[in-house]
């Protein structure tokens, strides 16, 4: 691909991070967006060579998008890839979730994603760049105890699909990256029971392989990393929905079992 100039939400830390670091190695400018200013401007200060803006922004809020667009407007940038890697997930029975956590969730996951990827689109269109849409391995099944975080990855993935084939007439690349368990800040407020007992890739995994997907001439609509995680997708399109469900009950009953052991030890 030629230079890009690329906006990365939740760039703060884990994915973020690691794609805002692989893209500037690259050469490719960047738009670094996240709530902690602090972390963004010491992110911002490793990347030499290209240009870096930063913009602390809460992006869980209504009209994300025309907010984020205004702000990018005014540091006099043009975006010309997108990569919408902002979201959080919880590990906990829905019913005894807290309401507010449960709306912010699904407005980060869902509501600013549409919102950001609809307020860029056309610019996106206009070049040969790239739109990445993080989903999650758990997008292809349910995942009890985190019932609301897989059901906005599922929608990530249906969403970023449909786009794919939208889009085929313009020379905008779009991908749905769908990653298992990674070692990330994501666990820290998620829980250390959301993985499920799975083994944990690196963050520069799964960066590495969604970068190397977009970079082909004919990318597919969505990349699934790691051999373990493709096969639980395939199993969640074969197996009926019952067992699924059960399987992936009894794992998340059985990774949070053992943190609660662990914590009070």
């Amino acid at each position: 691909m030629k230079k890009q100039t690329v906006l990365i939400t939740g760039a703060s830390a884990g994915l973020g991070a690691e794609f805002a670091r692989r893209l500037a190695a690259r050469g490719d400018d960047l738009v670094l967006v996240a709530r902690r200013a602090d972390r963004l401007e010491r992110l911002a200060a490793e990347l030499t060579g290209v240009r870096v803006t930063t913009i602390a922004m809460d992006l869980a809020v209504p009209e994300a998008g025309a907010k984020l667009s205004a702000a990018v407007d005014a540091a006099g940038v043009t975006v010309t890839s997108l990569i919408n890697n902002a979201g959080f997930g919880a590990q906990r029975l829905f019913h005894e979730r807290d309401a507010a956590h449960v709306d912010a969730e699904v407005m980060l996951n869902v509501s600013s994603l549409v919102s950001i990827t609809h307020a860029f689109l056309d610019r996106l269109r206009a070049g040969d760049g790239f739109l990445i849409n993080l989903a999650s391995v758990v997008a292809f099944q349910p995942s009890p105890r985190m019932a609301v975080y897989a059901a906005t990855k599922a929608f990530v993935l249906s969403f970023t699909e449909a786009l794919w084939y939208e889009n085929r007439d313009s020379r905008l690349r779009v991908l749905a990256i769908c990653p298992g368990a990674t070692e990330t800040e994501f666990f820290e407020v998620a829980g250390q029971g959301a993985d499920g007992g799975t083994r944990r890739m690196r963050a520069d995994q799964v960066v590495e392989r969604a970068l190397r997907a977009v970079e082909r001439r004919n990318p597919p609509p969505v990349v699934v990393t790691g051999a373990l995680n493709k096969a639980s997708a395939l199993a969640g399109r074969f197996a009926s929905r019952r067992l699924v469900t059960r399987v992936v009950g009894m794992m998340m009953d059985r990774s949070w079992a053992a943190t609660e052991v662990s914590s009070r030890v």
